[in-house]
């Protein structure tokens, strides 16, 4: 038999070899990944994860997007370690999982680990049901303004400070001046309606009278068990039990498969490898920003 005899089938056979690896290679990546076509196979619980101090909600806005997508997501387990921060981001995020819950008719568990207080008792709120761990710090359920005065500070070096302003009260909150009795009376009244939502929130999610609510929303952190007793949460257990308890609600069993999407961080070293802008510099400057100049949150001390 000739070369050229045995060339032919041997192209052929080798083709084929690279059609089936691919083949078999697209079947794993679905697998592996989720899919998007919602075979039940590849039905999943997606994991979104609160950590840290709340400081904005684009990164979390972005992660939740990319996986309503998904079809192959039937189920959010919501893992919480936060001790709250800036209140746009945490109604912001809260108000995303209702969505999920409400619009897709997807279940969404919360599940509290060491802290999940204050701003991130309230991104629990937009859950179905909330697990904590009986030592869980929960609850801290209140605004908190925090205005530094560096008037003194600035006397000492010689500095002064001059301020040309629009209105009366376009500066109330500086740090380069004590508040006035009009300034804290328009500042108390911005962190009591911010209270009132808060309260709104708990009430109506928590399914308590508006005046059991507030009684509970003097504050204080309460501990997994105490929260529990007081109908701030629905179970005691950890994040295993809130898994399967989801899993059971999307009918993926007690066990169900995951997607962990992993958050999109900059370090310095980003800025060192990469063609540095602006954008990626205030995602380093932010944790700084963060405990500067005037602040309304929802957050626990406990943080601090």
């Amino acid at each position: 038999m000739s070369r050229s005899s045995t060339t032919g089938p041997l192209i052929a056979l080798a083709i084929l070899l690279m059609v089936l690896t691919g083949i078999a290679l697209a079947v794993v990546l679905a697998l592996t990944r989720g899919g998007t076509g919602g075979a039940p196979w590849g039905e999943r619980i997606a994991i979104l994860e609160i950590e840290g101090i709340i400081g904005d909600d684009l990164g979390y806005l972005e992660t939740i997007r990319e996986l309503r997508r998904d079809r192959s997501v039937k189920g959010f387990l919501v893992v919480i370690n936060s001790p709250g921060g800036a209140v746009g981001p945490a109604q912001s995020i809260y108000s995303e999982l209702r969505r999920i819950r409400d619009e897709d008719g997807l279940p969404v568990i919360a599940t509290i680990g060491a802290v999940g207080a204050s701003g991130g008792y309230y991104i629990a709120l937009g859950a179905d049901s909330i697990y904590a761990l009986p030592g869980s710090l929960t609850g801290s359920i209140g605004v908190i303004m925090e205005i530094p005065q560096v008037e003194d500070l600035l006397d000492k070096v010689g500095i002064e400070m001059e301020i040309l302003k629009s209105a009366e009260f376009k500066d109330a909150g500086s740090p380069f001046r004590p508040l006035d009795p009009a300034d804290r009376e328009v500042l108390q009244g911005l962190i009591i309606d911010v209270y009132d939502q808060f309260v709104t929130t708990v009430a109506e999610e928590r399914r308590l009278q508006p005046a059991e609510a507030r009684r509970l929303a003097d504050g204080r952190v309460y501990s997994g068990r105490q929260a529990l007793e007081a109908g701030l949460v629905d179970q005691i257990g950890n994040l295993n039990d809130a898994l399967t308890a989801v899993g059971r609600m999307a009918g993926l069993g007690d066990e169900p498969k995951t997607i962990w999407p992993r958050p999109k961080r900059r370090t310095i070293l980003d800025l060192l490898l990469s063609q540095v802008d602006l954008n990626r510099l205030k995602e380093i400057v932010r944790p700084f920003e963060q405990h500067l100049g005037t602040r309304i949150r929802f957050i626990a001390p406990i943080s601090e």
